[in-house]
């Protein structure tokens, strides 16, 4: 019903089902966490400066932010400029990985070598840094970064697919997700965006149809 035009990703992938989401009552849905639009009066910062940025944490000690890019490398922001700090995958190397590129889609294709950190966290109390890799599974970090040491690749005899990501609760225990036994990130991410183009129409068609559906007294 959303992809009547079978454009989505996900469209052709065989063993993939659309399951029907019931959705809580109006009710039982939380109110509104930032009445004030507080949001709305952030500033943006490091615009152009790091390519795809996924989580964002701070260390022990506030220093930061970290966060996991593109290229597979994780970065710190050391109130200069970004720094390298850690990596997840063991033949992660400058000459294929790093570099900017003009698109982080770019980067997808060696994104199974070069690795993906997605989710990153610091056990506050020793300084390590967790990191959820797409690729690598879940791995840890000292407070010195560099490469860092696997600590799960599976579960129950079923390989991570898409390690995505994690949190730590006050006695050190992890807790993440991983997002497919069957697929990987670069199987389900667009390797370029729709020309404009197309976008219009499809959004016509999406506008078109849900003003139909929603007008229908059937419905």
């Amino acid at each position: 019903a959303t992809d009547p035009l079978r454009l989505g990703s996900m469209a052709d992938f065989p063993g993939f089902e659309a399951l029907p989401v019931e959705l809580p009552d109006a009710a039982e849905i939380p109110p509104h966490a930032d009445a004030a639009e507080r949001l709305r009066g952030a500033e943006i910062r490091f615009r152009g400066e790091v390519q795809g940025p996924e989580s964002v944490a701070f260390d022990p000690l506030g220093r930061g932010p970290y966060t996991g890019v593109a290229d597979g490398r994780v970065l710190v922001w050391d109130g200069a400029r970004w720094a390298y700090f850690a990596h997840a995958s063991p033949g992660w190397t400058a000459e294929r990985c790093g570099g900017p590129k003009a698109s982080p889609m770019e980067y997808l294709k060696d994104e199974h070598v070069c690795g993906r950190a997605l989710g990153i966290r610091f056990d506050k109390r020793n300084g390590d840094l967790y990191i959820a890799d797409a690729y690598f599974g879940l791995s840890k970090v000292g407070p010195e970064g560099g490469l860092a040491t696997p600590l799960a690749t599976e579960a129950e005899g079923v390989r991570f697919n898409f390690t995505n990501d994690l949190d730590l609760d006050a006695d050190g225990n992890v807790y993440f997700t991983d997002s497919s036994v069957l697929y990987q990130r670069r199987s389900v991410m667009p390797p370029r965006l729709p020309s404009p183009l197309l976008l219009c129409f499809v959004s016509f068609i999406s506008a078109y149809l849900l003003t139909t559906y929603c007008t229908d007294p059937v419905h």
